[in-house]
């Protein structure tokens, strides 16, 4: 039979793994899962908790998808807190997709947004030349450095590693690497994911260079397929419009890097 991506599939967690104190990544078996393009998202069921919108990590085992959570609010910290054996469930995959170009790329992720990040590492060309850029708080949170260098192992490449407290890799904002990377170099496609803060200034940078540019945006998302309005971004409906999208676009939404809607629908400002 085949499966509705907007009924819930329920799946057992087989390994836990510990990224940072804060982060964790859960697999499981599951092929729609393990085959969702770069950008594309899932809604994740934690059993007597609520539901929350999850990028799609990757595994090196066939037929095996994971989530990376960092523990933070009610939901996010009830599926950090799933154990080996027990069960989440998830519709989807939903929303678009990275227009992975070809030539020199520049990928800058922070947080858990490098998740969609490694997952565009397995669609590049081995010709590219990619150069990766990591953003953390601190030494303690940086995680996927070892995981990239060897995705792009076959790949001429960089990853550079920027701290805000300067304890491991570059001291400072990897918006600041930003900046500096796309005045110094052509770049064909620059792709982006993590705080939106981040993410509106790598866009700004690379769109004044008139650089493609894309970002993933994430918002409050309570259903996913585009019904309950929670997710907008002025005109656009995140879950349904997005949650990848382009410069040009994003340079003439008013909310993008100012403001985001609460649990209650409220705007608020970042």
């Amino acid at each position: 039979m085949q499966r509705n991506f907007n009924h819930t599939t329920i799946l057992t967690i087989e390994k836990v793994v510990d990224e940072t104190p804060t982060v964790r990544t859960l697999y499981f078996s599951d092929d729609v899962m393990s085959n969702v393009l770069p950008g594309q998202f899932a809604m994740v069921w934690i059993p007597g908790i609520n539901e929350l919108p999850m990028s799609v990590m990757i595994s090196k085992e066939t037929g095996k998808a994971a989530f990376t959570v960092r523990k933070h609010g009610q939901a996010s910290t009830g599926l950090f807190n799933i154990k080996s054996g027990e069960k989440i469930g998830v519709r989807g995959p939903y929303g678009n997709a990275f227009d992975v170009k070809e030539g020199n790329l520049l990928l800058v992720g922070g947080g858990t947004g490098l998740v969609p990040m490694m997952r565009l590492l397995t669609h590049v060309k081995p010709t590219d030349n990619v150069t990766l850029l990591i953003g953390a708080k601190s030494k303690d949170e940086v995680f996927f450095e070892t995981l990239a260098n060897e995705l792009l192992k076959n790949n001429p490449h960089k990853v550079i590693v920027c701290t805000d407290d300067g304890s491991y890799g570059e001291k400072g904002f990897v918006t600041d690497v930003v900046e500096k990377l796309v005045n110094e170099s052509h770049f064909d496609g620059v792709y982006t994911c993590g705080p939106e803060k981040m993410m509106y200034k790598t866009v700004q940078s690379a769109h004044s260079k008139g650089i493609f540019v894309q970002a993933s945006l994430e918002r409050m998302m309570k259903c996913g397929v585009g019904i309950c309005g929670s997710c907008c971004v002025g005109e656009d409906l995140a879950c349904k419009d997005g949650t990848i999208f382009d410069g040009t676009h994003l340079s003439q939404n008013k909310e993008f890097g100012y403001t985001h809607r609460n649990k209650a629908g409220i705007l608020e400002d970042y």
